[in-house]
C-alpha cells in the first residue's frame, strides 16, 4: 500500500476549507453591501430587490458560519494510524476496490466532495453523512461494501485502510 502523510492530507483539507471561507467572506460581504445600498430600496409596492439581496446576504452569512465549523471540525481531528484490524472511523484513509479500478477516500468530519492530491494519491473527502461514509462506517479490511450511486450500486471491497 503507497504510504499516505495524513499530516499532510489534514493540511490540504484545512488549507481548501480556509480558502473557501475566505471567498464566502468577501461574497457575504459583497451581499450585504448590496442588501443595503441606496440602488436596493424598492421603487413601488411590486419591487422585490431588497428583499431578494436581504435572502442573498442570509444566505451567504449561513455558508460563511458552516464553513468556519468545518474548519474547526477539521482541526480538531488528529491524525491517527489505522491497521487491518481496526474499523473504519473518522480520520481513517480508505483505498476501495470494484470491477474498474480502486477509489482513495479520506472519512472526515467536514469537507465531503473535496479532493485532496497528495504525491500521486488522490483522495476523495467523504464525511460520515454521506452514502459512501455511511457504508464504510465500522466496517473493516477484506468487507465487501455496496455503494450507491446515480448509476446504480458499486460493488466494492476495502482493500487498505490506514
Amino acid at each position: 500500500m503507497q504510504a499516505v502523510d495524513k499530516a499532510r492530507v489534514l493540511a490540504a483539507l484545512r488549507h481548501e476549507l480556509e480558502a473557501q471561507l475566505e471567498l464566502a467572506q468577501a461574497a457575504q460581504h459583497h451581499a450585504q453591501a448590496g442588501a443595503t445600498h441606496e440602488e436596493s430600496k424598492p421603487e413601488n409596492d411590486k419591487d422585490t430587490r431588497a428583499v431578494e439581496a436581504s435572502y442573498l446576504a442570509r444566505g451567504q452569512a449561513r455558508r460563511v458560519v458552516d464553513l468556519e465549523e468545518a474548519v474547526v471540525k477539521v482541526n480538531a481531528l488528529v491524525p491517527r494510524a489505522f491497521s487491518a484490524e481496526l474499523p473504519v472511523a473518522l480520520g481513517a484513509v480508505v483505498k476501495l476496490e470494484h470491477d474498474a479500478g480502486s477509489l482513495w477516500y479520506l472519512l472526515a468530519p467536514a469537507g465531503g466532495g473535496l479532493s485532496i492530491s497528495t504525491g500521486s494519491l488522490v483522495l476523495t473527502v467523504v464525511t460520515p453523512q454521506s452514502p459512501v461514509g455511511k457504508a464504510l462506517l465500522g466496517r473493516r479490511v477484506g468487507d465487501d461494501v455496496d455503494i450507491r450511486t446515480p448509476q446504480g450500486v458499486r460493488e466494492c471491497f476495502i482493500a487498505a485502510l490506514c
